[in-house]
């Protein structure tokens, strides 16, 4: 590098003695120059020619040629130095060519996203599936798989047999496995599970995963082309607001008007997505009946990123089927509900920690001398009933959901419409239920406080408490307090 300078100065004073050798050239350049300009700067050059020699102009002008070489050669020096710098911070790094500057390091990679929870099983929240677990699974490609395990405690007053004051049971221990990608996907939900209902005796887990839907509830084969897909197979319900198992709504049990609805249906389901709507259509076997004459649909418009209006419709469209045997000793197929047809307008805002969902619903059940065969009302009735569920996320995993409602049923006990309630005809039911959870990573801890309070009851018709020995929902109380706790991990 020394002597790379040395040249350098050596070179800039041989151009210096070079224009030693032709002082009159330069003169006469500048007096040409001086002409052009104008009759100003041509007086001022000849009367500084009058002035000095030709000797004396030639020694002025190389001092000042000099002087400018060696501030130039000082800014050389000064750039010289910066690169000595700049070649010592990255040569312990990556050895550089000297004669080229130094390359600019890379930027720092962004951070990897985190795994997204997979949007099957559906939740309300605040709970979430686990981060899935992927497995190579050959022609199929990458499959996911999460899991929940969880246990349940449960106790109500005015119980319908002494002993059902409390229980305590497994509420889920399922896994999902599921492909997500691809023009072929597939879901598949296994385990044990356990459904508590408001103002319904609760169940024991075993019986229930063998009277409702069997080891494996949901399982469907998914071909997927754009925006548009068809589902075949054990398919959740379209109807309602509310989901079938606990972790995946806000709270624990299902409330009254999920009671009137279908939970799981075996069938084929269409969905396509159009801009801001999603419709989704089934033919299905409504309750688990075993008999494919039901179609449901949904159509939701999605008003804005927080804004969602749904409105959802389902019925039996064949002829009226009561269900009967050991397969419905449960039961998964009630006679009315089978038959009925039920709509829903739901309205969903969303934004940050903040989920409120109103929604309405209406059943109807017609007339048909078919129930008489089998000791039930042939006499149909309607039902009205409305819901707001909503759900606050504090800060460090806590969060809040409360559940108002109400329904009401059609007729009385004088007029003998179906009782579609289970708490005679023409009664109805308030409920509210108030769930407070915490979330700490996979594991998840709440508690659901709720009270049933039944209007319009006529005693001896459907109450709380015990009536008939044995059988529920025969006395003669229209409260009934219940809490639960539920606590697992999500993984």
């Amino acid at each position: 590098m020394k002597n790379k300078t040395f040249g350098v100065c050596f070179g800039l004073l041989a151009l210096g003695l070079v224009g030693l050798g032709a002082p009159a050239s330069h003169a006469k350049s500048r007096l040409a120059a001086g002409e052009a300009g104008g009759g100003t700067e041509t007086a001022t050059t000849s009367a500084a020619s009058s002035s000095s020699s030709p000797a004396a102009s030639s020694t002025s002008d190389l001092q000042q040629r000099i002087d400018a070489l060696k501030a130039e050669l000082a800014d050389l020096n000064t750039e010289l130095a910066a690169a000595k710098d700049a070649d010592s911070a990255t040569s312990a790094a990556v050895p550089q060519d000297q004669g080229t500057p130094p390359a600019a390091a890379p930027a720092a990679a962004p951070a990897a996203a985190a795994p997204m929870p997979l949007p099957t099983p559906s939740m309300a929240g605040p709970l979430a599936t686990g981060i899935p677990h992927e497995l190579p699974a050959g022609p199929f490609g990458k499959i996911e798989i999460t899991g929940i395990l969880s246990g349940i405690g449960l106790f109500n007053n005015n119980p319908y047999v002494h002993g059902d004051e409390g229980h305590v049971d497994i509420s889920n221990a399922q896994i999902f496995i599921q492909k997500t990608t691809g023009w072929f996907q597939f879901y598949l939900q296994g385990g044990a599970y356990n459904v508590p209902i408001l103002g319904v005796p609760f169940a024991k887990t075993g019986p229930t995963t063998t009277g409702l839907f069997g080891p494996f509830p949901v399982g469907y084969a998914k071909l997927v082309k754009g925006n548009f897909n068809i589902e075949i197979g054990a398919l959740p319900t379209l109807v309602g607001d509310e989901y079938t198992f606990t972790f995946e709504n806000m709270n624990i049990e299902r409330g009254l008007l999920w009671n009137q609805e279908q939970a799981v249906s075996r069938g084929i389901q269409l969905n396509e997505v159009y801009k801001k709507l999603t419709l989704a259509f089934s033919w299905n076997d409504n309750f688990y009946s075993n008999r494919y004459t039901t179609l449901s649909g949904s159509l939701a418009y999605a008003i804005n990123a927080a804004n969602t209006v749904t409105f959802v419709g389902a019925g039996n469209a064949g002829n009226t089927y009561v269900r009967i045997g050991p397969a419905n000793s449960f039961p998964v197929t009630p006679a009315y509900q089978n038959n009925e047809q039920v709509y829903n307008l739901i309205y969903t805002y969303t934004k940050g920690p903040l989920t409120i969902s109103p929604y309405y619903q209406y059943t109807v059940v017609k007339s048909d001398s078919v129930y008489s065969s089998f000791g039930l009302s042939p006499t149909g009735a309607h039902t009205n009933g409305g819901a707001l569920l909503a759900n606050y996320n504090f800060k460090h995993g806590f969060s809040l959901s409360v559940r108002p409602e109400y329904i009401k049923s059609s007729g009385s006990v004088a007029t003998g419409e179906a009782n579609l309630l289970g708490y005679g005809p023409g009664t109805g039911a308030f409920a509210f239920t108030v769930t407070p959870t915490w979330v700490k990573d996979a594991f998840f801890l709440r508690g659901d406080l709720a009270v049933v309070h039944l209007t319009n009851f006529v005693t001896g018709d459907g109450g709380f408490g015990i009536g008939v020995p044995g059988v529920p929902l025969t006395g003669s109380n229209t409260n009934q307090f219940r809490g639960a706790i539920e606590a697992g991990f999500m993984f």
